[in-house]
């Protein structure tokens, strides 16, 4: 019984990072759809692949970064400021993207899946390299 209750005296923590990762998660989502010129929740709802696959890789490079945050920080401001962190290389790296393709957005809405692709394999290597410069 005293492992189960040591066990279990983590589960406040848990759920304060986990609460925290989709507090963060959510903000990330926030914000990257009023920032970018495309309105992604709409073209998703018109099932827009290209646009789909585009947000859905940018939401998994913040959370590989986000996590790596997570097993790496060592308190929850810690967490909050390095999740902040990830959350505007993310927004960069869209940004950066559009610098060699201009009208992604265009291309987005215009279900060009090559354009979605290539925007989500750049937030992915970016969420992945963001994340690994999170583990001082």
């Amino acid at each position: 019984m005293e492992a189960v209750t040591t066990y279990l005296a983590g589960l406040p923590q848990f759920f304060a990072y986990f609460v925290s990762a989709l507090a963060l998660t959510f903000l990330y989502a926030i914000i990257y759809s009023k920032l970018t010129p495309h309105k992604e929740w709409a073209l998703i709802k018109e099932n827009v692949p290209a646009a789909a696959i585009a947000f859905s890789g940018s939401m998994l490079g913040f959370v590989i970064a986000l996590a790596s945050a997570m097993a790496n920080s060592i308190n929850l401001v810690d967490y909050w400021l390095w999740g902040l962190v990830a959350l505007i290389v993310q927004l960069g790296t869209f940004f950066c993207v559009r610098l060699f393709m201009p009208r992604i957005s265009e291309r987005l809405a215009n279900n060009e899946l090559a354009a979605g692709i290539w925007l989500a394999a750049a937030s992915l290597c970016a969420g992945i390299l963001n994340a690994a410069s999170l583990t001082y």
